[in-house]
């Protein structure tokens, strides 16, 4: 299990295989971003796409799917996350993609109102198959420390 007090700034972490397809991709935007460049091939055809793309929000999606089948493989005293101070999608995923993560921690503090809990940020980067980054956030996250009192 790791606690606040096992973190380290700098550490990269490298994770994760998303294969992305046409049908998922189809049904998030149904639900959820039903703009034609997300549903219709020739809609997209006719954008700066030039064919059908994930909305940023499934890559969002599939990027916290990755994230924790990982926390799965490497448990944590994680309490959520209070939210996330940048968020940009730098490039198109589309159908066919495969999408794998990076973070890395860039700082962390214990609360100065909870000490049984430490505060951490990281730098979050999704990949696509040709080593693009499609998505890039700064997310903020609640971690339990192993001893209120103690140290960094």
């Amino acid at each position: 299990m790791i606690f606040y007090e096992d973190l380290r700034i700098g550490t990269v972490r490298k994770f994760g295989q998303y294969e992305v397809s046409r049908e998922e991709v189809m049904d998030f935007a149904t639900k959820y971003d039903p703009q034609p460049f997300h549903l219709d091939d020739a809609a997209a055809a006719e954008t700066h796409f030039g064919r059908l793309s994930a909305s940023g929000w499934h890559t969002c999606s599939m990027t916290m799917r990755m994230m924790v089948d990982d926390m799965a493989d490497n448990p944590s005293a994680g309490l959520g996350s209070p939210g996330i101070d940048q968020l940009r999608w730098k490039k198109p995923v589309f159908p066919g993609d495969t999408l794998r993560c990076e973070t890395e921690l860039m700082e962390k503090r214990r609360s100065a109102s909870r000490p049984e809990m430490g505060i951490f940020k990281s730098r979050v980067r999704t990949f696509n198959q040709n080593d693009e980054i499609v998505l890039e956030m700064v997310s903020n996250a609640l971690i339990r420390t192993r001893s209120p009192e103690g140290e960094d």
